[in-house]
Order: structure tokens, then C-alpha cells, then sequence
């Protein structure tokens, strides 16, 4: 069974963190309703949806990605970059020790989910604004005994690596080549956002499906010519927030594969 942990939108919702995007009016209930569609969405792709409550004095506690790491072996909770988002670590942990055993990024380390994008044994971490050398030295050393690698990437002009490039198949990357090299992913297949759409490169892979913004749909072409079914969402108000498809989740096996 495939968990899907996911927040709701608290009411303080346009008080959120911004840092590349123009503060906008978010309308907060339609944000709930878009919210609701896209935990709907991740059900029908076979997830068991747990819903936290949300925190009113935190008003960017929807995007749960941010706050930890699971891997078959742990989950990792986090130190948000934000000093704002430190709050809301500890209930998302304990949620999570229903499933792993809990390790955590200590001071002065900071890492947001965001940043962190993991395939196979290869841990990617954007050496962000809200993620730096600490953090991601602490994480080496929690996840070294298990095989893994964490591999530093430069990127510029977005929040998150994630913002930049996620994956939407086995070796395919959707990458905005304004904000990351595709140089650093040596040996995947690139599928390149459409330069009309700066916003597009973030999209959820659940099993051989990607939930995926529907206010992109030129890169959505793209994704659905490399062979990739799409499941397209509506987020326009989450976005006004900084938000995106893969922050507003954080998706893991109940119970990792044998041999894992």
C-alpha cells in the first residue's frame, strides 16, 4: 500500500512564505477545494490518503513535503530553512513513526524537502537558500549505512530543486534548463519544460502516472509524447502560495519491498 500524507489549508493561508513569486489575493476556500481535488487524485491513483489537520499559525503547513524525508529504511524530519516552518516538523514526525524510525537534521543544519529529490539509491539535494552544507552532510552520515549517496546540485533563480526538476518515469527527467544544468544528471533522458511555461517543470510520479499542474499544457504535451500518463489538477491557488504538486504530499510505501 502506497501512503500519501498530505495537510489541509489552514485559513492563514495568504500569510505564507514567498520568495520568487509576486504576493498575490488567494481565494483560501477555493485553495481547500483544489486541495481536496488533489488528495482525490492521488486515491485514485492508489494511495491511502492520512490528512493532518491544519495549523492555523502556520500558514504553509499544506506543503508537508518540506518538513521530511522518508526512505525504506527511516524518515528524516527536517529543519526547514524557513525559521517560520520550524513548527511544523514535530507532528508530521510523529505521524510518520507510525511507519519508520525517526532520525533528524540538527542545527545549524537546515533542509527542506523541496530540495530533495531521491532516485534509486541517489539522494539529489538543491543547494538552495533553505538548504545548506550542514544539513546535507548530516543527512550523508543518517543515510550512508544504507547505501545511499547524496549528491549537492547547484541550482539558481527558484525556491526549491524541485522547482526545477523532478522525475516522471524510470530515467526521465522534466527539467527547466533556466534554473538547473541538465549536465548534472548524466545518463537520464530530458524532457525540457516549454520555455512559455517557467513554472512547469514540477510534477508527483505515482506509479507510472504523473499528477501534474492543467495550467500548463504545452509541457504537458511534452510529458504525454515521452510516454507518461498525465493526471491534471488544478492548483492556480496553491501556486499563488509558492506551492506545487509534489510539496503539497509526502508519498511512500507502507511497507518497503524485501531486499530494500
Amino acid at each position: 500500500m502506497r501512503i500519501a500524507l498530505v495537510r489541509d489549508v489552514a485559513a492563514s493561508l495568504a500569510e505564507c512564505e514567498l520568495s520568487f513569486v509576486a504576493r498575490a489575493p488567494i481565494d483560501v476556500a477555493l485553495a481547500q477545494r483544489q486541495h481536496a481535488g488533489y488528495a482525490a487524485a492521488l486515491a485514485g491513483l492508489g494511495c491511502r490518503v492520512v490528512a493532518l489537520p491544519a495549523l492555523a499559525e502556520h500558514p504553509d503547513a499544506v506543503f508537508v513535503e518540506d518538513t521530511a524525508l522518508v526512505f525504506d529504511e527511516l524518515a528524516v524530519a527536517t529543519r526547514p530553512g524557513a525559521a517560520s516552518r520550524r513548527g511544523e516538523v514535530d507532528s508530521v514526525a510523529a505521524a510518520l513513526g507510525a511507519w519508520r524510525p525517526l532520525r533528524a537534521i540538527e542545527a545549524p543544519g537546515t533542509i527542506d524537502g523541496g530540495d530533495v529529490m531521491r532516485i534509486g539509491h541517489a539522494v539529489h539535494v538543491g543547494a538552495s537558500a533553505r538548504s545548506n552544507r550542514e544539513a546535507m552532510t548530516q543527512l550523508h552520515e543518517l543515510l550512508a549505512p544504507y547505501g545511499y549517496r547524496v549528491e549537492p546540485v547547484p541550482i539558481r533563480g527558484c525556491l526549491h530543486l524541485k522547482s526545477a526538476v523532478t522525475c516522471i518515469a524510470d530515467g526521465t527527467l522534466l527539467l527547466q534548463p533556466q534554473w538547473v544544468d541538465r549536465d548534472a544528471f548524466p545518463g537520464f533522458a530530458i524532457v525540457e519544460v516549454d520555455p512559455a511555461e517557467e513554472h512547469a517543470a514540477n510534477a508527483l510520479r505515482i506509479g507510472d502516472a504523473v499528477v501534474y499542474p492543467d495550467c500548463f499544457p504545452r509541457t504537458r504535451e511534452r510529458i504525454e509524447r515521452a510516454g507518461v500518463r498525465v493526471v491534471a489538477v488544478d492548483v492556480s491557488e496553491l501556486q499563488k502560495a509558492e506551492g506545487a504538486v509534489t510539496c503539497c504530499s509526502i508519498v511512500f510505501e507502507e511497507a518497503p519491498s524485501p531486499g530494500r
